[in-house]
């Protein structure tokens, strides 16, 4: 049985209640939860797991070394006491990340480079070579979180983010990033029974992880290069059959419709190219027109809208005639269903003038938004009134 390590998970702000879930449903215990991740034990197999199922983790970090250290000096002679050359390949590429606040740093680089040199210093003394190293993230990387003079060094199983799932080829204005749309989906309870209808769609990210949840398949498919793959003594063929029995989960029944629609060409192109790339184009309806014009399908189900914010002093204003139309359009036209709005800003969510049955907080690219969750009766049941704000 391989040896269990402490493992950081982490995530975007607003995220570990869902990412604990993801953790818990795949039958990790949570020892801890803060705002950017939860902390686990697990193997290196369980990461090669983690990597491949976890939809809303940035990176899976298991803990190699606690050290203290009150300067850059320190960290190198500490650091190069540690086993590298029991885990770093000296026929590979390394890359260091770092998280410090420390008051005697003050080029946030420096650390990075006094870990690195303690790294290879220390396998050129044990084995005599030493890696290539820089930035990129696609070899091994080791990830320290230093804050005053506790240094915490992570070997990272990852690599590149996890939300990088590798489908997004063409980005459109400010897109939700992947982890964000798929904690949104789980928050709205989707699981692809139900029809999902997503007008202002841009990129397409909520339609393509809601065809990859419907379809229960695995997010981390859709790329292959993993840091868990890169250090010493992994066993290439575990990570074969992880592959392999991620693939198994998918199942053979096609989701509920899933309708995108957005005004402009560009967008739903940009959709359906990032969805052929996921493999999912095929289960997602494709229309280029206004959001009021969307064809809803007969069955009830979810619809959910991501407009602009309007970050800039004065576009809050030029937004609310819009907002007010998402309002409209959601009482007119998408009665019977749950209807969900991603937004941020009172004055956009007060336009909408509807009652919000529930608002659920997120942080989208440093941005406060919320969810909001428009129970959208049938009859006189709608009822048009200004948010709790």
């Amino acid at each position: 049985m391989q040896p269990k390590r402490k493992t950081r998970v982490t995530c975007a702000p607003s995220l570990a209640p869902y990412l604990k879930q993801e953790l818990e449903s795949l039958g990790f215990d949570c020892l801890s939860m803060d705002k950017t991740g939860v902390e686990i034990e697990a193997s290196t197999e369980d990461a090669m797991l983690l990597n491949l199922r976890l939809r809303t983790a940035f990176h899976v970090l298991q803990r190699f070394a606690d050290i203290n250290c009150h300067n850059a000096d320190e960290l190198y002679n500490e650091a190069k006491r540690l086993p590298w050359d029991r885990v770093v390949d000296p026929n590979g590429f390394l890359s260091i990340t770092s998280n410090v606040r420390n008051e005697s740093i003050t080029n946030s680089m420096f650390p990075n480079l006094r870990l690195k040199d303690a790294i290879c210093d220390k396998l050129i003394d044990a084995v005599g070579k030493r890696p290539d190293s820089g930035s990129s993230t696609d070899g091994m990387v080791v990830s320290m979180h230093w804050v005053d003079n506790k240094a915490r060094i992570y070997l990272n199983m990852t690599g590149r983010k996890l939300s990088d799932r590798g489908y997004r080829k063409m980005p459109f204005l400010a897109p939700m990033r992947e982890t964000i749309a798929a904690a949104v989906l789980m928050e709205m309870n989707y699981s692809g029974d139900k029809p999902l209808v997503v007008p202002m769609c841009g990129s397409g990210t909520l339609a393509i992880e809601a065809a990859l949840m419907a379809k229960h398949r695995a997010p981390g498919l859709l790329r292959s290069n993993y840091g868990c793959t890169k250090w010493l003594g992994v066993d290439k063929n575990v990570w074969s059959q992880s592959r392999a029995e991620a693939k198994k989960l998918q199942v053979k029944n096609d989701p509920a419709p899933i309708i995108a629609s957005d005004i402009e060409e560009e967008a739903v192109e940009a959709t359906r190219k990032n969805a052929v790339t996921a493999g999912v184009d095929h289960l997602i309806d494709f229309h280029v027109c206004d959001f009021m014009e969307t064809p809803m399908p007969q069955e009830c189900g979810d619809v959910v809208l991501h407009g602009e914010y309007g970050v800039r002093l004065g576009e809050e204003d030029d937004l609310l005639p819009t907002y007010k139309r998402i309002g409209d359009y959601l009482k007119t036209n998408c009665a019977g269903w749950n209807g969900y709005v991603f937004t941020s800003g009172k004055p956009l969510i007060g336009a909408i003038r509807l009652k919000v049955s529930r608002r659920t907080p997120f942080v989208n690219a440093e941005i406060d938004c919320r969810l909001l969750k428009y129970e959208l009766y049938k009859g006189s049941k709608i009822t048009e009134a200004s948010s709790n704000l």
